[in-house]
Order: C-alpha cells, then sequence, then structure tokens
C-alpha cells in the first residue's frame, strides 16, 4: 500500500523520559509505515535545550509560526534536583511556556472518554472542555528571594519617561518572597475571541472565572474584557446557537462543576486553567487520556500531551523492566497534527488516516486491550493488561484490519 504523501512540514518537538520513548515507538509503529513524514524535527529533550541555552525551544516555536501546524512531546521543566540530576547551566524555564508566550493564543483540553470509563464524579455524564489562556501571568513572572528587611515597589513608566505609578508592595521586616507577573488586553481579547467561536463551533455553554472580588484590577480587567467582547460580537451569535455565556467566581465554579453534569467550556486564566485541567483529566480516567491543543489568534497550531514525561517509568525502562504506559494523549497530539495538516492542505486522506488511527486506539481499549492505569478503572469483565510497547503495537493491529 503506498504511504499518504504530506506537502508541507509539521513542526515535530521531540521531549523527554519515557514519553521520548512512547514518541520513537508511535512514529515506528503507527506512522511511518502509513504515512511518508514530512516534519521540521527539534530536540527539546532537557540536554539539548541545555546544549543551546535553550534557544532550540525559541526556534521551535517559531517554526509553528511559519508551518502553522506543531506537535510536541512532554518535556521536563526542571527544578532544583534536576538541575544537579542532569549537571544543567541553569534552571531553565517551562518549555510549554516559553512556546504559548511566543505564540500567545488558548489552549484547549478535553477528555478522551468511552462508555467503559465512568468518571470518579458521578454526576459527569459529558466531557468538560478547559479552555486555558496561554499567556503571561505566573508563567512569565519575574520573582525574587527577598534576603531581609527592605521595601519592596513597583513603579510603571510610560515610553515618554514619565512616572505614572509608584506603589509600596511590602515593607519587609524579615526575609520572603516577591512575585511580579503581567498580562496584556490584546492578549486576553484574543483569548475571549478564541472562547467564543470554540463554543459556538462546538454548539456548547461557555463558564469564564476569576477571582475580580479580590483582584479588582487584574482579574477584573479579564472579566470586563470578556463581557465586552460577548456583548458586542457574540450576544446574538449565541442565542441563534441556543447556547449561554456566564460569568462567575472561580471558587463558585469549582462548586458548579463538580455539581454538573458537563458537556460545556471552562475557560480559565492561565494557572487555573493548569490545575483544572488535571483535575478534570484525572476525573474523567486518567492524564494521560486528555487532548490538548495551543490555537494561537493568527490560525497556529500545536498540539501536546498534556501530562508529564513519566519519570517513574522511564527509570523502570531504563533498568530494563517492563512498563505499562498510557500512550493516548501523545497518540492524540499526533493525530491532532496531522489531522488539522491535512485540513489546511486539503489532504483528505490525511485526515481520513487520523480518524482512523484514533479509531483503532478506543477500538483497541473497548475491546479489553489496555495499560496498567486505565485497568484499575474500567468497568468491564474481561481485561488484558499490555506493555507500553504491546499496547501500540494492539493499536496498529486494530488499524491494519480496519483498512
Amino acid at each position: 500500500m503506498s504511504k499518504i504523501q504530506m506537502k508541507t512540514p509539521l513542526v515535530e518537538m521531540d521531549g523527554d523520559e519515557m514519553t521520548r520513548i512512547i514518541w520513537k515507538m508511535i512514529k515506528a509503529h503507527l506512522l511511518e509505515p502509513y504515512i511518508e513524514l514530512k516534519t521540521e524535527y527539534y530536540d527539546l529533550g532537557l540536554l539539548s535545550r541545555d546544549a543551546t541555552d535553550d534557544q532550540i525551544t525559541i526556534d521551535a516555536a517559531e517554526a509553528v509560526k511559519k508551518y502553522g501546524v506543531g506537535v510536541k512531546c512532554a518535556t521536563i521543566t526542571p527544578n532544583a534536583q534536576r538541575v544537579e540530576e542532569y549537571k544543567l547551566k541553569r534552571m531553565y524555564k517551562s518549555p510549554n511556556g516559553t512556546i504559548r508566550a511566543i505564540l500567545d493564543g488558548t489552549v484547549f483540553r478535553a477528555p478522551i472518554t468511552l462508555p467503559c470509563l465512568q468518571p470518579s464524579v458521578r454526576s459527569w455524564t459529558k466531557p468538560i472542555t478547559i479552555a486555558r489562556h496561554a499567556y503571561g501571568d505566573i508563567y512569565k513572572c519575574t520573582e525574587f528571594r527577598v534576603p531581609g528587611p527592605g521595601k519592596a515597589e513597583i513603579t510603571f513608566t510610560d515610553e515618554a519617561g514619565n512616572e505614572l505609578f509608584h506603589e509600596t508592595v511590602f515593607d519587609f521586616k524579615t526575609p520572603g518572597v516577591l512575585m511580579g507577573m503581567y498580562n496584556k488586553d490584546d492578549s486576553i481579547q484574543s483569548f475571549a475571541r478564541a472562547c467564543f467561536n470554540y463554543a459556538l463551533s462546538t454548539e456548547q455553554d461557555l463558564w469564564f472565572s476569576a477571582k475580580d472580588t479580590i483582584s479588582k484590577k487584574y482579574d477584573h480587567t479579564f472579566k470586563d474584557i470578556f463581557e465586552d467582547i460577548f456583548e458586542d460580537e457574540y450576544k446574538e451569535k449565541f442565542e441563534q446557537a441556543g447556547i449561554t455565556y456566564f460569568y462567575t467566581l472561580i471558587d463558585d465554579a469549582v462548586a458548579r462543576v463538580i455539581r454538573s453534569s458537563g458537556g460545556f467550556i471552562w475557560a480559565c486564566k492561565n494557572y487555573d486553567g493548569d490545575v483544572m485541567s488535571d483535575m478534570v483529566a484525572t476525573a474523567f480516567g486518567s492524564l494521560a487520556m486528555m487532548t490538548s491543543v495551543l490555537v494561537s489568534p493568527q490560525g497556529n497550531y500545536e498540539y501536546e500531551a498534556a501530562h508529564g514525561t513519566v519519570t517513574k517509568h522511564y527509570y523502570k525502562h531504563l533498568a530494563g523492566e517492563e512498563t505499562s504506559t498510557n500512550s493516548m494523549a501523545t497518540l492524540f497530539a499526533w493525530t491532532g497534527a496531522l489531522r488539522k495538516r491535512g485540513e489546511l492542505d486539503g489532504l483528505p486522506e490525511l485526515r481520513a488516516f487520523a480518524d482512523k488511527l484514533e479509531k483503532a486506539a478506543l477500538d483497541a481499549i473497548s475491546a479489553g486491550f489496555m495499560t496498567k492505569d486505565l485497568a484499575s478503572l474500567a468497568d468491564m469483565e474481561h481485561i488484558t493488561v499490555l506493555s507500553t510497547e504491546d499496547f501500540i503495537r494492539k493499536v496498529k493491529e486494530f488499524l491494519d484490519a480496519a483498512a
């Protein structure tokens, strides 16, 4: 059978540890036998980032802007222990944060659901999609360790050199910590429009939550921008579509989400979305059963696995022990990117292959073939627990059988 030919490269961003191993397995068993893969490759493994002083992460993000579609493996964000373990030059920031800051946009994360995997929140009968603002806030903050007594101040000076405000943040009497973070109106506006457009395209209600009662400037700006754009540009469209938008405080939203039946989009600021997407993913079954795509205002797309690098499994793998690591999120990152590439390049056969591959993976699990993390969650009588590579091989069997 002839392979599917691609027109434009995907930006391929390799990663770390066990997910890097899975990345190679997916390519070898599920992609390269069927597609003449055309990618622009960037190794975002921690040692490669260290060797380039993290320039390779910036280059990868710029490549996504050039080609329009990227797919990213999970990567390590080093802490002090990782700096020592890998003998790094410094403690690099999150590569996801760097890429998102360059691309801007919104991250949409939704659980991969199956009838045999029931959510741990019994009222949830439909998926919940997290829309996470992917710019600024704590991920691009400036922070300090305060050594001792002293005054922390914040000043804003305009382009003409005029000092518009000067405020004392805190008068320290003891050592402590200090952080300054920011966001931009145009990024918040892009976030709002992305959420409203996604809600219309999927015909789902949209919730947005922040904490404007405490953060009367920062969070209140988010609330006001969402409200203004909705009233001016989307209110009538939402009414025609029969869907709703509403704002509520983040703590109230959490309570509402837990009591809900699901089936809506929950828009969150950057940090809130980071936390809540993990909560939603875990409650629906597994962090490895979560799709994730960054959509930029310029129409660029970056697909990624929403989980970490599965360090414990990686050390077992290095020791020659068998692992049973769930590859679904990484697999769906590839299928999402290939489907979008096929859509943008007018290649229906590439889009159809992405659909077939996803169906093969879901059919394999539905037939009782799964990794260990899902076996403890699945409501089935006959389950076969497979190793990491054996599960990928099983998906290939289902894919070939459907051809």
